[in-house]
């Protein structure tokens, strides 16, 4: 149980309907589609929709109380059995809500943002805090001004910690979600490219980036990546930890290599970890989640385990069979440039393979950037990758440098349709190929990846 509808009226008091003391609420939901049990269902405005249009169809699906906005007029079909709480605003009154649970049960909050890798962070960091306390983690994408208070609300009350992943698009969304969250400690993961159409610059993203320190608590941990300059600002600042491959690291990683199964790399205390993640920079994503466990007081070979044993979230760089036994790396979830290039370069790493094929697409939200940030890309493709297929009106310039600068040794072709880049493929479909499928989400790859897995 979250709480009773008497409990819920201590915070949210201007009640219309029947107010029964006893009824309990479940959970907390904002889509009227779905069947829960006792739920309460806050209905949410966007640009294309308006939840209460469809505040019947929630209460058929097992809701007993719910938001209002106060300027809508009630419909005389809403029972008056059903207490509706009357808010200016759903939107602000279920982050309001998420910020008072989130303080009634109390747990060690840790918040999650960076360009790159913060949705793998996560997952290791979560991974990292089950080894020795009650957690609850972002599900899936719920790392918005939506999704996190939703992913507050979802946890039980015997919640010892709780990981946050916080993403955003603009200057002030990061705040907002931190102030929400209040986390005792909070990792910045890397500053890349994403978003720059909107924040400007890399040094925009930075700073959009370093909002989450506006909710952390006095004297909480900020874990960042170490070897950026961008984030250099941070070092002043007391409780900060930095990890990275640079001297002076207060967690250096002195060696890391790839193997098809996993990273194994080394800390400058000579201990050794095994990550079943693939990419030196899973290595920092790693030792993120080593500084935060230490934080936490989970000893060293509990730290160890748990890095072994995390669930990553699916379409994040995982290597699969397809059809005719070849292997797949499928990181079709989103991409930026840095994250592009960092996948190349594992695929370049990885030995057994006669031929590697790289399907990229568009990397989107770059704006005025976009030619140059792919030309990066193009920058990293070279021996051993034997083949280039592209596909989108910006990765085109990726095969294009290619092509102009490397025809020599690599294959390079930019397609259309999806269907003629499957057929050009099909060379390549046996257990000696390795393909990489990445692009930003919009361009659905995983569609590819799917069309060779069946």
């Amino acid at each position: 149980m979250l709480w009773t509808i008497k409990e819920l009226a201590n915070w949210f008091s201007d009640i219309q309907g029947n107010v029964d003391p006893t009824v309990e609420i479940q959970e907390v939901n904002t889509d009227s589609r779905l069947k829960v049990r006792n739920s309460l269902f806050i209905p949410l405005i966007g640009e294309n929709f308006d939840g209460h249009q469809f505040v019947e169809q929630a209460i058929e699906n097992g809701a007993v109380a719910i938001f209002w906005k106060k300027d809508k007029e009630l419909p005389s079909s809403i029972s008056s059995d059903i207490p509706v709480f009357m808010v200016e605003d759903t939107l602000n009154a279920l982050q309001r809500l998420a910020r008072n649970y989130r303080d009634e049960v109390n747990p060690i909050v840790i918040g999650i943002t960076g360009s790159n890798g913060k949705t793998t962070t996560k997952d290791l960091v979560a991974s990292m805090a089950m080894s020795s306390y009650v957690t609850h983690y972002t599900n899936g994408n719920f790392n918005n001004h939506i999704g996190l208070p939703l992913t507050i609300l979802s946890m039980k009350r015997n919640t010892e910690v709780l990981v946050l992943e916080m993403g955003m698009s603009n200057f002030g969304e990061i705040e907002t979600l931190s102030k929400i969250a209040k986390p005792d400690h909070a990792i910045i993961t890397n500053i890349g490219e994403s978003h720059i159409e909107f924040l400007g610059s890399r040094e925009g993203i930075a700073k959009a980036k370093m909002e989450i320190v506006h909710g952390l608590k006095e004297n909480g941990t900020i874990i960042i990546d170490g070897d950026e300059d961008l984030l250099r600002s941070l070092h002043q600042k007391p409780n900060t930890v930095t990890c990275g491959f640079n001297d002076g690291n207060d967690y250096k990683i002195v060696d890391a290599k790839v193997t098809v199964k996993e990273t194994i790399f080394k800390l400058a205390d000579d201990a050794i970890y095994h990550v079943p993640l693939l990419g030196k920079h899973h290595a920092k994503n790693a030792t993120f989640a080593i500084a935060l466990g230490e934080q936490l007081g989970i000893k060293k070979d509990q730290r160890k385990q748990a890095l072994l044993s995390v669930q990553r979230t699916s379409m994040r760089f995982e290597l699969i069979k397809g059809v005719n036994d070849v292997s797949i790396i499928n990181d079709a979830y989103n991409a930026s440039p840095t994250s592009m290039r960092a996948a190349i370069e594992v695929v370049k790493e990885l030995s057994g393979f006669t031929d590697k094929v790289l399907i990229l697409g568009d990397v989107l939200e770059l704006g005025e950037h976009a030619k140059q940030l792919h030309q990066t890309v193009a920058e990293v493709v070279e021996s051993p990758i034997t083949a280039l297929f592209t596909i989108g009106e910006h990765a085109k310039v990726i095969s294009q440098t290619v092509n102009r600068e490397k025809a020599n040794f690599i294959k390079t072709e930019h397609f259309h349709s999806k269907e003629e880049l499957l057929e050009s493929l099909q060379p390549y479909l046996n257990n000696e190929s390795l393909l990489l499928f990445k692009a930003s989400r919009g361009l659905k790859f995983e569609s590819l990846v799917n069309e060779l897995t069946d």
